[in-house]
C-alpha cells in the first residue's frame, strides 16, 4: 500500500509541470526557401492559450514599413508542449508591389534555454488568395515582454483626439489599396494610420514617394475605420495628406487634415456586387 501512494503522489508531482504559461508575446525569425521575398523575415506571435485552444495575431516583417498582419487560430498540446498554429485572415499588410502575402501553419514545440523560453518548428503555407505553396522554413522565437507594433491603447493622438469623419466609400471588393503623400509642400509631416483601432502604419514620413497600405475587406463584418492621426504638424501646420483610394475599378482622391484636435477618419462598407 505504500509504494502504490507512492507512485500515485509521483505522478500528481510531476504532470502540473509539464504545463507551460505560453501567453504572451514572441519574436523571432522566419527563413523560406528559393522563391520568397526575403531570405529571412522578423516574426511576431501574440499567442493567446486557453485550455487547448490558442488564439491571437502574427505579424511578418522586414522592418517596421514593411509588414503583414495576421489572424491565427491552433490548438496546445499540454503534454508534448506543443502548438499547432493555423493564420485564417490577413488583416492588413504594406509589402513590395511583387511580394505577396503567406497564408501559413506553424507547429512549434516549447522548450527552455537557461533563463531563455524558446518556441521553435516547421512552417508551410500557400499564398493569399490561391493555392499556390509557399517555399516552406523554420521559425524560432525567443518570449519577450514588448510587441514591436504599438497597441492602440498606448497611443494618445488616438484616444485624446476627435475622429472626423472625412467621408464614407461604398466598395464592392475584397482589398483596398491606400496610397498617402504629403498634399502639399514636403515639411516633415508624419503620420500614423489605425485601421479599426488597431495601428497598421506608425510614424511615417510623408513625401512625393507613396505611402502604400492595402486593406482586406471583411465580408461578415463590412465596414472598416481608417484613421489618419498626426504625429508632427511639420513646419507648415495642419498635417495635411492626399489619400489615393484604389478599390477595384474605383479610385477616389481625399484630402486628409489632422492637427492637435482632431484626426481624420474615412469609413469603408462594404456592398455585395449587383
Amino acid at each position: 500500500m505504500k509504494r502504490l501512494l507512492s507512485s500515485i503522489w509521483v505522478c500528481i508531482f510531476i504532470l502540473p509541470s509539464q504545463a507551460q504559461e505560453l501567453n504572451g508575446i514572441w519574436k523571432g525569425t522566419l527563413t523560406q526557401g528559393p522563391g520568397g521575398c526575403f531570405a529571412v523575415y522578423n516574426i511576431e506571435l501574440q499567442i493567446q492559450v486557453d485550455g487547448s485552444k490558442v488564439t491571437g495575431a502574427s505579424y511578418h516583417y522586414s522592418d517596421l514599413s514593411n509588414y503583414v498582419k495576421e489572424e491565427f487560430v491552433g490548438s496546445y498540446d499540454s503534454l508534448t508542449q506543443t502548438l499547432v498554429i493555423n493564420e485564417v485572415k490577413v488583416i492588413t499588410f504594406h509589402v513590395p508591389s511583387d511580394c505577396v502575402p503567406c497564408i501559413k501553419k506553424y507547429t512549434l514545440t516549447y522548450s527552455k534555454n537557461g533563463d531563455k523560453e524558446l518556441l521553435g518548428g516547421d512552417w508551410g503555407g500557400v499564398t493569399m488568395n490561391n493555392s499556390n505553396v509557399c517555399p516552406p522554413g523554420k521559425i524560432g522565437l525567443n518570449r519577450t515582454l514588448q510587441s514591436a507594433f504599438k497597441d492602440v491603447d498606448q497611443s494618445v493622438p488616438l484616444t485624446a483626439r476627435k475622429n472626423e469623419l472625412v467621408r464614407e466609400i461604398k466598395v464592392d471588393t475584397g482589398t483596398i489599396k491606400l496610397a498617402f503623400y504629403d498634399n502639399a509642400t514636403i515639411d516633415g509631416d508624419s503620420i500614423s494610420v489605425f485601421l479599426d483601432k488597431q495601428i497598421v502604419l506608425s510614424q511615417q514620413r510623408l513625401t512625393t514617394q507613396p505611402i502604400i497600405l492595402n486593406i482586406i475587406i471583411d465580408l461578415v463584418n463590412r465596414e472598416h475605420e481608417v484613421v489618419m492621426v498626426a504625429e508632427n504638424l511639420g513646419e507648415i501646420p495642419p498635417n495635411t495628406a492626399l489619400m489615393i483610394v484604389t478599390a477595384g475599378k474605383k479610385r477616389y482622391q481625399l484630402y486628409l487634415t489632422s492637427t492637435e484636435q482632431k484626426n481624420a477618419m474615412v469609413k469603408f462598407v462594404y456592398e455585395k456586387p449587383q
